[in-house]
């Protein structure tokens, strides 16, 4: 596991979402990490679609500048009360 990546997802909801979308296989071909772009991005009610969109956005643009970037906002939203909030 990484720092930043797409949130790594249970082994069911893998399948499920597997069978529903098939570009979700995609994600599974970098590390998972403990926060990312739809993690920063997105919001607790997006939609798995829509989670997966905002992880294929970070893996076609990966660089080091971007995690820095998605570290920062990590921080940030942790004291923000309104960003926590679904």
């Amino acid at each position: 596991m990484s720092l930043v990546g797409p949130r790594p997802e249970r082994v069911e909801h893998v399948e499920k979402y597997t069978a529903v979308i098939p570009e979700f296989r995609y994600r599974l071909k970098i590390k998972g990490g403990l926060t990312g772009y739809a993690q920063v991005y997105g919001k607790y009610n997006t939609t798995a679609y829509d989670k997966l969109k905002l992880d294929l956005m970070y893996i076609q643009n990966y660089n080091l500048r971007l995690d820095f970037e998605i570290m920062m906002k990590t921080v940030q939203i942790l004291f923000m009360k309104e960003r926590t909030e679904g």
